[in-house]
């Protein structure tokens, strides 16, 4: 039997990236021999993870759920929004960003680690991954009392393609009513780190989905730029601008899938609309080590959650260079 044109692209891409993806064969092969120490995603997994205090569910599908950790202080607590990455695909998933959780749950931090409908999931990609990132960050505002949740010191953080969604979600109160992303009131953080995620969706498209090892971008907006344009707008970070959020983005030395003259035509764009926006690029350090607590990429990412949330700094920095 043929498959629909919708079926055997969802099929075609999942079997790309459950072959390529967090076997860590989506980076440069030339890259990786020149730096063999930079770490893997199954470097990141394979980093113990404590089940967290509550699982609970924002929405009736089986991938809107977010894992809340709370600290064992009295609060009320920080909090921590955590959008793991993967290239919008099934192949990862919360527990890529479980080892941060726990660290900064140790660090006496709350944190709502996020799942979301990923490709080829049925309702993920346009709209429902960006609504299932927004409908559990506005979540918090449903477990906030219960939970004694400090709503105005909310960090959203995300790595590599949740860095893209946590990027979008602190800007999101810019779309227009028009856009099928729009909602009423969203839960605006007080700040964003965007760990390597995309901020033009319309840009190195092509470079990007050969890292991924299939067509993610085009899967998840439904299209190329000039055929829903209005789509690449609205989940474009940079198409957003100004956001009126703190927005500090931690790139390594030696990323790939957004390389450095794309984050720095943002970081010159954001400034120029007038948005307070830093970049941290670290030495020697690839595309995963900022999702690892166990990384030399660690204290910098940690130093920038403490400073945003007006925790007292408590380790030495990272040398890093910051512009």
């Amino acid at each position: 039997m043929r498959l629909s044109g919708t079926r055997a692209l969802a099929r075609c891409l999942a079997a790309f990236l459950l072959s390529a993806a967090l076997l860590g064969c989506a980076s440069n092969p030339s890259a990786l021999s020149s730096a063999p120490s930079l770490v893997t995603p199954r470097d990141v997994l394979a980093l113990p993870v404590s089940p967290p205090n509550h699982v609970l569910r924002y929405g009736e599908a089986e991938s809107q759920f977010g894992e809340l950790r709370l600290p064992d202080t009295a609060g009320p607590h920080p909090m921590v929004v955590l959008i793991h990455g993967g290239c919008w695909s099934k192949v990862a998933g919360a527990r890529f960003m479980g080892a941060m959780a726990d660290a900064l749950k140790a660090d006496g931090i709350a944190t709502w680690n996020i799942e979301y409908r990923r490709l080829p999931e049925e309702g993920s990609g346009w709209p429902g991954t960006y609504l299932d990132t927004a409908r559990a960050i506005d979540h918090l505002q449903v477990i906030a009392p219960r939970h004694n949740l400090d709503l105005s010191r909310v960090l959203v953080l995300g790595h590599s393609a949740g860095g893209h969604l946590a990027h979008w979600a602190a800007g999101r109160h810019r779309l227009r009513q028009a856009s099928a992303l729009y909602v009423s009131d969203p839960l605006v953080p007080s700040a964003v780190i965007n760990l390597a995620g995309r901020l033009n969706m319309t840009a190195g498209i092509a470079e990007y989905e050969r890292l991924c090892r299939g067509p993610v971008v085009r899967s998840l907006l439904g299209g190329l730029p000039d055929e829903v344009p209005e789509r690449y707008n609205d989940a474009s970070p940079q198409r957003l601008l100004p956001l009126g959020v703190k927005q500090v983005l931690i790139w390594g030395e030696h990323e790939e899938f957004v390389p450095a003259p794309l984050v720095r035509r943002f970081v010159r764009d954001a400034r120029r609309s007038g948005d307070d926006v830093s970049l941290i690029v670290l030495p020697g350090v690839g595309h995963f080590e900022t999702a690892s607590p166990a990384s030399v990429a660690w204290p910098a990412v940690r130093r920038t959650i403490r400073e945003l949330l007006a925790l007292p700094a408590s380790s030495p920095q990272t040398p890093a260079d910051r512009l």
